[in-house]
């Protein structure tokens, strides 16, 4: 057997996979801390539908196009300087909350600030990718991918932190990024011999965009991991406007599929390193495909609604962390980073429509059912492609 292959991950690699993900975690629920509280800005600013899915979806289109140049300063400067670096910025829109929270427009230029909590994705991406061997690869960063968890902490943490104080899931969320921010400093260690690119950003971000699997492997991911942003963003909304629950419950019970595509991401990456990724995300998609059909009829939520929607998760995790097995074995080492911000920007910009979608259809039409309809199209699209054309990519 190739040693390459054999070889078996060292203590400082599981070191800066675990600490990777913490900090991901935190960054992605600071991303997300608007999402969980939209019903009451909501109220408290008398938005329309399309106004509060605008609100809770600027942090994602801004967190989505700021992957590229993080990626690529990633790939020049390492994780060890950017991950702490990064996360400490991103405090200062999360206390900035506390003093734009009564008006629209402020909230607005926050969120713009506080998409900077969804670039970490693409500084763990490469960091992991380069401390681990091919064979154990795909797991890794499955794991790195449950760090989007931080939507389902969010989900459920933030409405009931915020009933014992309006200022305080801000706060607390402030304290835990200054912490880790920290401990990442120490912690956080980039590959002694990983390859350091000489060239200039536009020149390396030129080059990762001129790659025909860059684009490719972008789509797939817009499905996968975008439906993912997209439900943890708007599912709260969704469920209270079509199935009348209550804030909080609504928040419960989209930090449950939150969940689940935390689980099943980690599930995608172990598959693809024991079947091709392009079969694994294949099945996956065909799986949101069908129930995202059903759920487009406006089943009753027990059980049906839910049984769509858990199935749709974990159709959705599978496919998420199968792509990005499959990025590292057609993407050539040192572009991992460039490719990682490029593949990861379209993937949360596939986020940030389907909550504009889906709330100027239900303003429109006064039902959701296009926009499920919508999404099995998409679904089935990407299943076809990744079964006929990645199945036989190649590194360039």
């Amino acid at each position: 057997m190739d040693q390459t292959l054999a070889a078996k991950p060292s203590a400082a690699a599981y070191r800066n996979l675990v600490v990777a993900t913490i900090g991901f975690t935190l960054t992605f629920w600071a991303w997300d801390l608007v999402a969980p509280l939209g019903s009451d800005f909501k109220d408290r600013l008398g938005l329309s539908s399309f106004e509060q899915s605008l609100l809770v979806a600027v942090p994602v289109i801004v967190g989505s196009l700021g992957r590229v140049p993080v990626g690529a300063l990633t790939d020049r400067y390492g994780a060890r300087l950017m991950f702490p670096l990064v996360s400490a910025l991103t405090i200062v829109p999360v206390l900035l909350i506390i003093p734009a929270r009564n008006n629209y427009l402020a909230m607005l230029g926050v969120g713009f600030l506080l998409g900077l909590g969804g670039t970490t994705f693409a500084i763990g991406i490469p960091l992991v990718n380069s401390w681990f061997p091919p064979a154990r690869r795909g797991f890794a960063l499955g794991v790195f991918g449950m760090g989007m968890g931080g939507v389902a902490l969010s989900g459920y943490f933030t409405p009931r932190i915020a009933k014992h104080g309006v200022d305080l899931p801000f706060i607390v969320v402030a304290c835990a990024l200054a912490a880790f921010a920290l401990l990442a400093m120490f912690l956080i260690t980039d590959r002694p011999d990983r390859p350091v690119p000489t060239t200039s950003l536009g020149n390396r971000l030129g080059q990762a965009g001129r790659l025909r699997v860059t684009w490719e492997l972008s789509a797939l991911y817009a499905i996968g991991f975008g439906g993912i942003v997209a439900f943890g963003v708007y599912l709260p909304t969704y469920l209270k406007t079509w199935y009348d629950l209550s804030p909080t419950d609504a928040g419960t019970k989209a930090a449950g599929f939150a969940l689940v595509t935390v689980i099943f991401r980690p599930v995608g990456g172990w598959l693809s390193d024991r079947i091709h990724p392009a079969t694994v995300t294949t099945i996956a998609l065909a799986v949101v495909a069908l129930f995202a059909v059903v759920q487009a009829f406006d089943p009753t939520l027990n059980p049906t609604g839910t049984i769509c929607f858990l199935a749709m998760a974990a159709g959705l995790g599978t496919a998420s962390g199968s792509v990005f097995a499959l990025v590292s074995q057609v993407t050539p080492q040192p572009q991992v980073g460039s490719v990682t911000g490029i593949v990861g920007a379209v993937g949360g910009l596939g986020g940030f429509v389907p909550p504009l979608v889906m709330g100027a259809i239900y303003s429109a039409k006064d039902s959701y059912s296009i926009g499920f309809m919508l999404l099995s199209d998409l679904a089935l699209a990407g299943c076809v492609y990744a079964y006929g054309r990645m199945r036989n990519a190649k590194a360039e």
